[in-house]
């Protein structure tokens, strides 16, 4: 949820969200990598504890099975993303709508426990390249759809509020 004093995809940088409590204008995008290991390890224990299922609490709030499949995509998507950051001067993104993804994709009808090896495979690929990026590299530029610029350090700070915030959905349901 964007907090109402802004609209825009920027204040994920600049303070702490309001409801998951992350801030990544103080966290380091070398520290990135680290935090999605430890993110990917908690879906495990939640899969493996049965939480991960199909059936949403209420008709708008995603089932713990969708916003499982919804960060298995976006470690899948920003992989991709900062890989070509990485190899082009540049990039555009094509504009990605989630909720349409959510629909196209069936998520409610994956199985857990793929889906959450999944999950932990992309945000394993993901962590691998970050790891790898130095230097200069964290400032290479990219676009997204709507012309938003991402340097690689801003994009991987920007990401990992995405598993970070749903896994604290997730649990926070479930208490």
């Amino acid at each position: 949820m964007i907090p109402p004093d802004t609209k825009s995809w920027t204040w994920v940088l600049e303070r702490p969200c309001p409801e998951c409590g992350f801030d990544a204008s103080v966290c380091a995008a070398s520290s990135v990598s680290g935090l999605l290991r430890d993110n990917a390890r908690s879906w495990i224990w939640l899969m493996e504890g049965g939480k991960i299922h199909a059936g949403r609490p209420t008709p708008t709030t995603w089932s713990s099975l969708e916003y499982a499949c919804h960060v298995r995509d976006v470690c899948r998507i920003f992989d991709a993303r900062i890989a070509l950051m990485l190899m082009r001067d540049t990039p555009k993104f094509a504009n990605w709508d989630q909720d349409e993804t959510a629909v196209k994709d069936n998520y409610e009808g994956q199985d857990p426990v793929v889906v959450v090896g999944d999950l932990v495979a992309a945000a394993g690929d993901l962590a691998n390249r970050l790891d790898l990026v130095t230097g200069g590299d964290w400032l290479r530029p990219g676009l997204r759809g709507d012309g938003a610029s991402f340097t690689v350090d801003s994009i991987a700070r920007h990401m990992i509020h995405d598993p970070i915030h749903h896994l604290w959905d997730v649990t926070t349901a479930l208490r």
